[in-house]
């Protein structure tokens, strides 16, 4: 089954899947979308309460289940977030990418094609 629309696996090397010796599927790892300077990033600075979750919802607001895209900000990241878990320290400054970079760049027919083996 392919991932879903806007998964942060939709760029799985090509969404293959990989067999271990008893059998049991695996994907195969993703390539992230690193952080890359533009004009149009913004700067999030973390207020008490904030989660990645939360900061997805705001920003990306308009796609199908924003806060889901929460990985978009935590890869995009100069020093990225593995755990989206953790609890944002307050100060702390963030990137977040345009809507622009989101489905051109992150999301674009030229990166499934050049994560294509």
């Amino acid at each position: 089954m392919p991932p879903r629309l806007h998964s942060r696996h939709t760029f799985t090397l090509a969404t293959r899947f990989t067999a271990d010796a008893l059998g049991r599927r695996f994907l195969t790892p993703r390539e992230p979308y690193r952080f890359v300077q533009r004009d149009d990033n913004r700067i999030h600075v973390v207020r008490s309460g904030d989660s990645l979750y939360s900061l997805a919802a705001k920003y990306f607001r308009g796609f199908k289940r924003p806060a889901g895209l929460w990985w978009i900000i935590a890869d995009f990241q100069p020093q990225p977030i593995h755990d989206p878990t953790i609890v944002l320290t307050p100060g702390t400054v963030l990137h977040v990418p345009s809507r622009r970079t989101v489905e051109e760049d992150i999301f674009g027919e030229k990166r499934r094609w050049e994560s294509t083996p």
